[in-house]
């Protein structure tokens, strides 16, 4: 039997693309011939994202795209708007299978059982809530660059009136501290110097295991020799107690590079957003981790436009961002997601008004980006090198700062970098290397 060709996308999260990765690893060890997303296929599986509206439609403008390029692929759509929106996913003539979160590890088999015995099964989704255990794929060879990406976490316990998220991937699970050293070990081993740890929400590691919790992980990870760096993805500031806050800001192995969602700058806004904390603690926060530790890219989550955010609460929340020390912001725009609390509070923001609001946030957060950089211009900063580009190596520091410079350093290596010139864009500083 000729092999099939499969081709994969993901959209969105960090955790979209490390579990696409590992599809096609499994894939590819069972024989199927990987291709890029822009080929024609047998076989595509898009890793769709519900977190807007906006990332539905690209999802289902991914999957149109597939079938496209060949009538005769089998096209494949999981993921999170696969989770909460499998009967929409199903309606479309594009697609030809879809399988929820609650499925995603067994994307490889229903696709062969697809295609070898039973073509009238179209939906595999199961309730996400009914997810006990923690379910993951073996360790990925996806990086960003030379940093290896690793699920430690799915799934979120904080039910935000606007967020879709616990309802695609389900209460937390985590996995066992044992296994995750096992695997960082085994990441190092290979050569690795970076880890990167995700998950839907890092900082509620645990809550769903006895006596373990994000702390206690990372105590025991910084303590693996020949670990160079570990970084944190997204944490929420409420769950950042006294004792972690001085782990993360005192251990050199932890990246000083935390992203901190704040959502709204406006107290009340917040109180609709059900986050759970105020301006003032999540202020609190932010200083005393720059205080302990100066250098360190604080990034946040911001949502322009929800309901109850009327002009004077965007103007307490453009005012609030603009006196934090962020590294950089993610700006989204408000859109109403089906089954969530935030429903009942309609709409009353108009569309254009939500489009000034972002326009605005997004050149506050470019000002703060470069600001920040700036405080690092003609230092000595020392960079993993994690690729190249244009003949140029791409380092990257603790601190989120990418460096491109000459080298004839291997990627995967640490070397010492002068920053000379700060671009535009957050990626696109040069440097001299020392």
């Amino acid at each position: 039997m000729e092999k099939l060709k499969v081709a994969f996308t993901a959209l969105g999260c960090r955790m979209n693309h490390f579990e696409t990765s590992a599809m096609e690893e499994e894939f590819e060890n069972r024989g199927y011939i990987l291709t890029e997303f822009s080929d024609k296929a047998d076989v595509y599986v898009v890793n769709t994202c519900s977190v807007t509206n906006d990332a539905d439609r690209s999802s289902r403008k991914t999957l149109r795209q597939a079938k496209r390029r060949n009538p005769d692929a089998i096209v494949v759509a999981t993921g999170c708007y696969a989770q909460v929106s499998p009967e929409e996913l199903a309606k479309m003539d594009e697609v030809d299978i879809v399988i929820g979160n609650s499925h995603k590890t067994a994307v490889l088999e229903i696709v062969e059982q697809y295609i070898n015995e039973n073509r009238e099964n179209k939906v595999f989704i199961d309730n996400i809530f009914r997810k006990n255990e923690f379910e993951t794929f073996f360790i990925s060879t996806f990086y960003e660059g030379a940093r290896p990406i690793l699920k430690v976490q799915e799934g979120c316990n904080s039910f935000c009136s606007f967020c879709i998220i616990p309802f695609a991937r389900g209460k937390v699970r985590s996995g066992s501290i044992d296994q995750i050293e096992s695997q960082v070990k085994t990441l190092v081993e290979r050569g690795f110097k970076e880890v990167v740890l995700t998950g839907t929400q890092l900082s509620q590691f645990g809550y769903d295991r006895k006596d373990e919790n994000l702390y206690l992980l990372l105590k025991r990870l910084v303590k693996i020799d020949g670990l160079y760096r570990l970084r944190l993805s997204s944490m929420g500031i409420n769950e950042l107690d006294d004792e972690l806050i001085a782990l993360i800001t005192s251990e050199e192995k932890i990246a000083p590079h935390f992203h901190l969602s704040l959502q709204s700058g406006d107290d009340r806004v917040l109180r609709d957003m059900k986050r759970n904390y105020t301006t003032a603690q999540y202020e609190k926060v932010v200083s005393e981790i720059i205080k302990r530790r100066p250098e360190t890219a604080i990034g946040t989550d911001i949502i322009t436009g929800f309901p109850t955010e009327d002009e004077k609460a965007f103007e307490n929340s453009y005012r609030f961002v603009s006196s934090l020390p962020l590294a950089y912001m993610h700006v989204f725009t408000y859109s109403a997601r089906k089954g969530t609390s935030a429903e009942k509070f309609k709409d009353p923001v108009h569309p254009q008004e939500k489009k000034r609001r972002t326009r605005q946030m997004i050149a506050l957060s470019e000002e703060k980006s470069i600001a920040f950089r700036k405080q690092f211009l003609n230092k000595k900063l020392e960079v993993l090198v994690i690729s190249e580009k244009d003949g140029k190596k791409v380092g990257l520091t603790g601190n989120y700062i990418h460096i491109r410079f000459e080298s004839e350093k291997p990627v995967n290596s640490i070397t010492e970098v002068l920053l000379t010139e700060v671009g535009r864009e957050r990626e696109n500083n040069t440097g001299k290397e020392i």
